[in-house]
């Protein structure tokens, strides 16, 4: 089995490419094939000492899900699933997708919403990510010491700044998650 659990929600399919440019730099050893939310189940969840988890922000700030107009579940559907799983003594690291220019007030909300339901269940989150460089006015993502609690990406104004913070941020969890990089 994998070491490292990658699970990811989408809508249109962005938050998924990025999931699957995440395990291109691994092996099967190391890390998983990326699994959508809408395809697994809580005990494929649990079964990881490390999780890295994605999801972009839909709307007004939404996990995505049926109530945020997706034509399928995802992470709005899955977390009363896995509610009950403790995440005590399990690393997290979590990216998130969003759009800055159009969604200046709830950029990357979902994120922080991620955050949020692991940290209350005992995870210990890393992969905490500066502000600088992107544009918006608020953000739920950002946590009490001033950066993105997970990797910020905005693949509709930024798409070309993608690759590089998502090698900087995969150096920088790389001692948390044992990463051969």
């Amino acid at each position: 089995m994998s070491r490292i659990g990658l699970f990811f929600g989408t809508d249109t399919g962005k938050t998924r490419k990025v999931a699957k440019m995440i395990k291109k730099k691994f092996d099967d050893e190391v890390m998983a094939s990326p699994l959508n939310v809408n395809r697994t189940d809580a005990s494929a969840f649990a079964e990881y000492e490390y999780l890295i988890i994605g999801s972009p922000t839909l709307g007004e700030g939404l996990l995505p899900g049926l109530s945020a107009d997706c034509e399928n579940e995802s992470w709005e559907e899955f977390l009363p699933e896995i509610d009950d799983i403790d995440l005590t003594g399990k690393t997290v690291a979590i990216f998130g997708l969003g759009d800055q220019v159009g969604y200046p007030d709830e950029f990357v909300d979902a994120m922080g919403e991620l955050y949020d339901f692991v940290t209350e269940r005992g995870a210990k989150v890393v992969g905490s990510w500066p502000t600088d460089g992107y544009e918006f006015n608020h953000s739920e993502a950002v946590g009490e010491d001033g950066k993105f609690v997970g990797l910020a990406l905005d693949l509709d104004n930024q798409s070309n700044l993608t690759e590089e913070r998502l090698n900087a941020w995969l150096g920088q969890i790389a001692p948390d998650f044992d990463l051969p990089l």
